[in-house]
């Protein structure tokens, strides 16, 4: 299944994609697609429906966040070898853990803001996770039925503010609008193998990232085994696992993003997003 939102900001609504493409209401089924929602009892009820019977979204619908009333944004780095060199950083023992405040969370094709003071804004295209049901100290070999399913997340960063003004990155990957999920939340089901897809983003029609989730070091299975070791992860929370090498960072000299900039991207399977980078009013 792909389950998604849409409609304003604010003001979303539940929907699915049917086999034909096309955004279906899911109103009077579920309330919201939330963590509440993202249990095996509301997604076989879902997966019973005969979506031709359900009403369809306005053309042109706003897509928004695929998951609402996230309650953790949880974010992976350094974890492709070949990023972590083109960054000139050591590829860590263990997963490199930080935070996006949910503030960050946005639709996949919403204005991107550039902060006040931003000199080095740049993208990662990475796979999500998004937990369906609470993990507490759980095995690898568990981890996976943990797993609701994955969506597209563009990692949105500012380097200065995340490198050069101290030792914690999260002044640099939580500025609102910088962490865009979706168009679709797909079931793990759907999804098949997540460590076989490929990614890919672009600037202005130029492609610098075309990668692969082949090359991730820590694996989705293991990322949510290893967090529940040091927090509950909730149904909702949403767990960006790392970019393949291609940021503006790595770029020789490096590249960074403006206001009027295009950005493009996707993942094989999980759908495409598109924004604009506009300047803070």
């Amino acid at each position: 299944m792909k389950l998604l939102r849409f409609g304003e900001t604010g003001h979303e609504k539940p929907g699915i994609i049917d086999n034909n493409g096309d955004i279906r209401s899911l109103e009077g089924v579920v309330d919201d697609v939330t963590g509440d929602m993202l249990g095996a009892d509301s997604l076989n009820k879902i997966n019973a429906l005969d979506l031709a019977t359900l009403p369809l979204a306005p053309k042109g619908t706003r897509i928004g966040p695929c998951v609402g009333k996230v309650g953790k944004f949880i974010c992976i780095g350094l974890n492709y070898s070949d990023h972590a060199a083109e960054s000139g950083m050591t590829l860590p023992d263990e997963p490199e853990v930080f935070t996006k405040a949910t503030s960050a969370i946005c639709g996949p094709d919403d204005e991107i803001i550039k902060p006040k003071n931003s000199t080095k804004m740049d993208w990662e295209v990475e796979l999500a996770l998004v937990i369906g049901k609470e993990a507490k100290y759980v095995s690898e070999t568990e981890a996976e039925a943990y797993i609701a399913g994955y969506c597209v997340c563009n990692d949105v960063s500012e380097r200065a503010f995340q490198l050069e003004r101290g030792s914690q990155w999260d002044k640099g990957k939580g500025c609102d609008t910088f962490g865009p999920i979706g168009p679709w939340l797909v079931t793990s089901d759907e999804v098949g193998d997540p460590t076989d897809l490929d990614m890919w983003l672009e600037v202005n029609g130029k492609r610098y990232q075309n990668g692969s989730s082949r090359t991730m070091v820590f694996k989705p299975a293991f990322i949510v085994s290893y967090l529940s070791q040091f927090m509950s992860l909730q149904p909702g929370d949403v767990i960006s696992t790392g970019t393949p090498p291609g940021v503006g960072l790595g770029q020789k000299p490096p590249v960074y993003l403006n206001v009027g900039d295009k950005i493009q991207l996707g993942i094989e399977k999980l759908g495409t997003q598109t924004q604009t980078v506009v300047g803070y009013c």
